[in-house]
């Protein structure tokens, strides 16, 4: 058959369409392809977001992905040891405000001594770094022309942390300096009783919630207006050197104000090591069993002290017959469990001396290094006491609100004013003992956040212990020494770490870290750590 041109080049044209249509397909169905991938990867991550990891849109000038980000930290938890723990990350820049990373952070977590940001931080900022504790001596009356007191003499605690029996050089506020100023005074002869009076605060001196089995313990000491020496003593065993003689005791309590009931027995050389140790829940009474081989290294255990008021009171009056002040009475001790119209009112009385207490920047710099429960809770009165008028709340039904409570409403508060949401928060105590505490680790990064812009910020945040070189992180992440200042916290089955983070390119982080029910032995802290690492070193997270 004969081809014409026109029909040559109809061919060749309809060659050329088909051509462009093959070329248009391929181009449509890759275009499809990536966008069904980028979907499913965004979708996957937005309809997981309570349980699954996501970061905000790294800056175009990043060398590393926000992907690659998130999948080194998903990797250092889901290929571990404790990938079935429950794990909550709120990591946010401290410059734009911006999420770096979240894993679970809108979720309920307990917090374990991370609780402490909440109290020390807005400890600081509503009561002033340099708040002081002011504790009294009080008579009815000012001493006669001979220095007799005609009653009883009172020691009043206002809730200072740092009040101890004998000075040393780092701190004045002890019974020993305020015996020497009664004697200074004149003061010879107290005709009445010595009366530790611990009713500056209202309601319980133990956390809500705490475990009963933790109360002997010093972490679990009461938190007592007037509290002494810590509220607690030390306990230290040691192997006699005779086979049939009990292991010794011995306890630093000079006033004798614990008795130690010993029944333990020495076994053999290279034979094992048991010990028991008991105070009772309302007593002073410390039972020891067990068995102690002749070669053994000696053992300590520091306990909590039940009634430290009583305690004060009893060395006090000690202190003051051995500065030669004669006290005719015994000691006593006087809380708040007494009708309104009954409690004792420093201003109706003489106020004889008093001793001042650290500045408030000390006592929670010490209280965040070293996680000192009994500070903690301290502050958590202080601000109910100091700062209750910022809230009102009616008073329950039968009962008198706690200062413990309604410090806890003034925390609520100020993080409400920060816009930090509240109404899913459980808080119970200020230290983080207890089990009952349940917030969310996107509430601590943004309380973290809002505490950097304080006047207080630059100061709360020294008050962290640093990585590698104090407090409870002095042997932790050596490798990027002085890049972290942030809390510890551990508890059974529970590990967290919050804080300021400084990263590669300068960029500071405030991020919260906190893994609730390991029950494996792995170890929470080293994958923590190696979290910590991989934010500290990474550098495409500037905000």
């Amino acid at each position: 058959m004969r081809r014409t041109p026109k029909f040559t080049r109809q061919l060749l044209l309809n060659c050329a369409l088909g051509v462009l249509l093959v070329v248009a397909s391929i181009v449509s169905l890759r275009a499809l392809h990536t966008g069904w991938a980028a979907f499913s990867e965004t979708g996957n991550q937005k309809s997981n977001s309570a349980a699954s990891p996501h970061v905000s849109q790294a800056t175009t000038n990043s060398k590393q992905s926000p992907a690659s980000l998130s999948q080194s930290i998903d990797s250092a938890i889901d290929q571990s040891e404790l990938a079935s723990a429950r794990w909550g990350i709120s990591v946010i820049s401290l410059t734009s405000g911006r999420e770096v990373y979240g894993r679970n952070a809108n979720q309920l977590f307990i917090p374990a001594s991370n609780t402490k940001i909440y109290t020390t931080g807005v400890a600081l900022d509503l009561l002033g770094a340099n708040y002081r504790w002011r504790t009294s001596v009080y008579a009815d009356a000012q001493p006669d022309a001979d220095g007799t007191i005609d009653g009883d003499l009172v020691l009043y605690g206002r809730g200072a942390p740092d009040l101890i029996s004998q000075s040393r050089k780092d701190s004045k506020g002890s019974l020993a300096q305020l015996a020497d100023d009664l004697y200074q005074r004149g003061i010879r002869q107290v005709r009445g009783n010595v009366i530790g009076d611990e009713s500056y605060f209202r309601g319980e001196t133990l956390g809500d919630g705490w475990p009963w089995t933790d109360l002997q313990w010093y972490f679990g000491a009461e938190a007592s207006a007037l509290s002494i020496n810590d509220n607690e003593i030390g306990v230290n065993i040691f192997p006699h050197g005779k086979s049939d003689a009990a292991p010794q005791v011995k306890v630093n309590d000079a006033d004798n104000y614990v008795s130690v009931q010993n029944s333990m027995t020495t076994v053999k050389r290279g034979g094992r090591l048991t010990i028991g140790i008991h105070r009772g829940l309302s007593d002073n009474t410390i039972r020891i069993w067990g068995e102690f081989p002749l070669d053994g290294k000696g053992f300590g255990a520091r306990l909590s002290v039940h009634n430290p008021a009583l305690w004060a009171a009893r060395l006090f009056s000690k202190t003051l017959q051995d500065r030669g002040i004669k006290v005719e009475g015994g000691a006593q001790a006087r809380n708040a469990r007494e009708p309104i119209s009954r409690r004792f009112d420093p201003a109706g009385s003489a106020e004889l001396a008093f001793v001042s207490s650290k500045p408030l920047r000390e006592i929670v710099k010490e209280t965040n290094k070293a996680s000192i429960n009994l500070y903690a809770e301290l502050l958590l009165r202080t601000l109910g006491r100091e700062r209750g008028n910022m809230v009102s709340t009616p008073e329950p039904v039968g009962k008198e609100r706690g200062d413990d409570e309604i410090g806890l409403a003034v925390i609520r508060l100020w993080l409400s004013r920060a816009g930090i949401a509240t109404a899913d928060l459980a808080l119970h105590d200020g230290s983080g003992l207890s089990r009952l505490n349940l917030v969310t680790p996107e509430s601590i990064s943004r309380l973290l956040v809002s505490l950097s812009k304080t006047a207080a910020g630059s100061i709360f945040r020294e008050s962290l212990p640093i990585s590698g070189i104090d407090g409870t992180l002095g042997g932790r992440l050596g490798k990027i020494t002085n890049q972290v200042s942030a809390k510890t916290g551990a508890l059974t089955y529970i590990t967290s770490l919050s804080g300021y983070l400084t990263a590669a390119d300068g960029e500071v982080l405030a991020f919260s870290i906190i893994c609730n029910d390991q029950t494996t032995r792995a170890s929470a802290t080293r994958i923590i750590d190696q979290i910590v690492s991989i934010l500290a070193a990474d550098p495409a997270i500037k905000g």
